[in-house]
């Protein structure tokens, strides 16, 4: 859930609301993001402890080691690496330069995604109707958003011609 929430925010930053509040938004994103890096950890660390499915450290936090429910599994361990990747970038951003750190981090919402297909699929509890509607709870929301700013995103436009003669 923090990870969606994060989503939501940095995508609502990033669009026209973002822009009246952008700075407010900025501290609920970067505490979203840590909240959901801080979930992830728990999650692994829970995983160990788990009687029933017995994997090791490699089994966690390496894709394709583990053969159980793939690629589910494998997507999921790749969508964390991701979102803590993309998560944690923010504190280097200056030395990677504004501009790329923000093209890098665009692709936060391909490991949401990759994260959400994860959590549809693996588990004992994914196909229970409780748990789809917690998830789309979850989820809905920062979806819209995610698909409005696709929508609505241009590709900026070529510059005019110079000296050159027009077509019409």
């Amino acid at each position: 859930m923090a990870a969606s929430a994060s989503v939501g925010v940095g995508l609502a930053i990033s669009g026209r609301l973002g822009r009246a509040r952008g700075g407010d938004l900025r501290v609920t994103h970067e505490a979203l993001s840590l909240a959901a890096i801080g979930a992830l950890v728990v999650h692994a660390v829970s995983l160990l402890c788990d009687a029933y499915f017995h994997p090791t450290i490699a089994d966690l936090l390496v894709p394709f080691h583990m053969n159980y429910r793939e690629p589910y599994m494998a997507i999921g361990i790749i969508s964390g690496w991701l979102m803590v990747i993309f998560g944690l970038s923010y504190y280097v951003r200056d030395r990677v330069g504004v501009n790329r750190w923000k093209a890098l981090h665009r692709l936060t919402a391909l490991a949401w995604i990759l994260g959400v297909v994860h959590t549809l699929g693996e588990g004992t509890d994914a196909g229970a109707t409780w748990f789809l509607a917690v998830v789309a709870i979850a989820v809905i929301p920062a979806a819209l958003l995610l698909i409005v700013r696709l929508l609505t995103t241009r590709a900026p436009s070529a510059p005019p011609a110079r000296g050159g003669r027009s077509l019409s």
